[in-house]
Order: C-alpha cells, then sequence, then structure tokens
C-alpha cells in the first residue's frame, strides 16, 4: 500500500516540484496552499508524512505544526519543514513546535524521498 504525503506551500510551482517528485516516487500526494488550508484539508484524510514550507500568507508552516500537535489524533504524523530557511531560532521553534525534520530548499527528490521513508511509519 502507498503511503499518502500531505504537502502544504503557498508556491505553485514548488507544490508541483513535489507532486512530481512523490508521485514519481510512488506516493499519493494531497496538496494544501497554507496553513490554513492544510488545516481544513487534515479534516478530511489521514496522511502518513505531512511537508510543510514554514514562509506562507495567512498561517504560517510553524504556527501549522503547533495547530496539528494540539490535536490528539493527529499528534503522530510525522512533519517534515521543508523550506529556503537556515535559521537556527527558526529551527529550533519548529523542533519544540513538534516538527520531525527540517530539509532546506532547493530539495533532491532522492533524499526527500529518503527522508520519508525514515520517519514514516
Amino acid at each position: 500500500m502507498s503511503k499518502t504525503i500531505l504537502t502544504v506551500d503557498d508556491s505553485r510551482t514548488m507544490r508541483e516540484m513535489l507532486k512530481r517528485a512523490l508521485h514519481d516516487a510512488g506516493f499519493n500526494v494531497i496538496q494544501a496552499e497554507d496553513g490554513v488550508h492544510g488545516i481544513e484539508v487534515l479534516q478530511g484524510c489521514e496522511p502518513d508524512v505531512i511537508i510543510t514550507d514554514v514562509n506562507m500568507p495567512r498561517m504560517d508552516g510553524l504556527t501549522f505544526i503547533e495547530e496539528i500537535r494540539k490535536d490528539g489524533t493527529k499528534r503522530a504524523i510525522p512533519i517534515l519543514v521543508l523550506t529556503t530557511e537556515s535559521d537556527a531560532e527558526k529551527k529550533a521553534r519548529a523542533r519544540r513546535a513538534g516538527a520531525t525534520g527540517w530539509i532546506v530548499k532547493p530539495f533532491d527528490p532522492t533524499k526527500l524521498v529518503a527522508a520519508i521513508m525514515r520517519v514514516a511509519a
């Protein structure tokens, strides 16, 4: 059974790049445009892994992670942060919020798939 990945990114180009890379690796992909949309999408699905950007309108990725971790039914879903940010404080906040891992853009599809396989149950 293939795993389902929720990607949350405000960049249409990045969403398409992720979709292509993940589909090519055999994953099902669900997409959201920002944190608010991601929370809405999560009401109707149970992804195996979530990949989120940090800087997005309406709700940023770190707040999105904090909101997910408040929901007992979603608390165990691994969350990878995929961002251009490399700031140590943002990484620390992501860890405190409940992020499972941090990947810097641009991403290498092989390494991204390997990271997903490491964190997916």
